[in-house]
């Protein structure tokens, strides 16, 4: 078999990412849209601008939540099926987009199916990072507690790759009911971590320079734009420091100055669409690495009922999924 680099699996699959971003930018440009419209018509028919930039944003943020949530699942899940493929099998259909969505229809045949799988993961994965969280706590009192949250931290950003590899294996294991799949998985990590954990380095390291580079152009480009509604974001300022007093509370720095404010909503625009090209085009090309690994190190060492009994005593959520299943 011809196996494809971990490159050209990517660029065979980066189709999947174009449509992602398409949507996140719509969702974007959507809430913005929503803010603006809800400041600007609270401000100028009940001189209530702050208001209505809330009910706005908000209004924004659930339309975006629920059509969004339903409408884009099937295009990261196909991309991870289809990486899947890539990585396992060494070949590609032509037609990626159109292969990766009809395989996720036939492994979860409704909607419902595939939130209710990717939620189980989610839930196995994060009661272990909670559990060393707390752990530090137990040991180190606040300042263990502390160490204990730090290392949570890192552990939730390897979560959300060990949760993408999960749903990646039930692809593979297409034969097998995805329940027991999703068991087979969330075992796989306990079983095989220390050649899962070496992928640390490529995911902070490649995160850390997509923030500073994508973070930091759309930073600035954000505030060159913002430089043009200078009146705009000074009676923003003005309301929200107006809102923060009358409450007995004194304004910050970054709210009561319209500079500052201009640059902190700059920088949250930076974030934001970090946030997306990160998820959309960098993280892909890191998971296809990590995914390799995983699949690789699972295939020959199928988890059994031994290696499920020892993760039941690790995770309720997962004891409770393997007594379901």
């Amino acid at each position: 078999m011809t196996e494809l680099s971990n490159k050209q699996v990517y660029q065979k699959t980066i189709k999947f990412s174009y449509w992602r971003f398409l949507w996140d930018f719509l969702a974007f440009l959507f809430i913005v849209g929503a803010t603006v419209a809800g400041f600007l018509i609270a401000e100028n028919g009940f001189n209530q601008g702050l208001i209505g930039l809330a009910i706005g944003a908000i209004l924004g943020i659930v339309v975006v939540y629920i059509v969004l949530k339903y409408f884009a699942y099937s295009y990261k899940a196909g991309q991870i099926a289809m990486m899947t493929k890539g990585v396992a099998e060494g070949k590609l259909p032509t037609n990626v987009v159109a292969e990766g969505r009809k395989i996720v229809k036939e492994r979860f045949t409704t909607v419902a199916a595939y939130f209710a799988i990717t939620s189980a993961i989610k839930g196995i994965f994060r009661q272990i990072s909670n559990a060393i969280t707390a752990a530090g706590q137990a040991i180190g009192g606040n300042n263990g507690g502390a160490v204990g949250s730090a290392v949570g931290g890192v552990v939730e950003t390897i979560v959300a790759y060990l949760c993408d590899c999960c749903l990646g294996w039930v692809f593979y294991r297409k034969d097998e009911k995805a329940t027991k799949a999703t068991l087979e998985g969330a075992a796989i990590f306990f079983k095989h971590g220390k050649t899962l954990i070496k992928n640390l380095g490529r995911i902070f390291g490649i995160a850390l320079l997509s923030l500073i580079v994508i973070g930091g152009i759309f930073t600035g480009i954000a505030y060159l734009i913002f430089m043009g509604f200078r009146d705009a974001f000074t009676n923003l300022s003005h309301e929200l420091t107006e809102a923060i007093s009358s409450s007995g509370d004194t304004a910050p720095t970054f709210i009561s100055d319209p500079t500052a404010l201009t640059i902190t909503c700059a920088v949250i625009v930076g974030l934001v669409f970090w946030s997306i090209l990160h998820s959309v085009f960098v993280r892909p090309f890191i998971l296809v690495g990590v995914l390799r690994n995983f699949i690789n190190s699972g295939k020959d060492d199928i988890p059994d009922e031994k290696s499920f009994a020892e993760l039941d005593k690790k995770s309720k959520k997962f004891a409770k999924l393997h007594s379901g299943a």
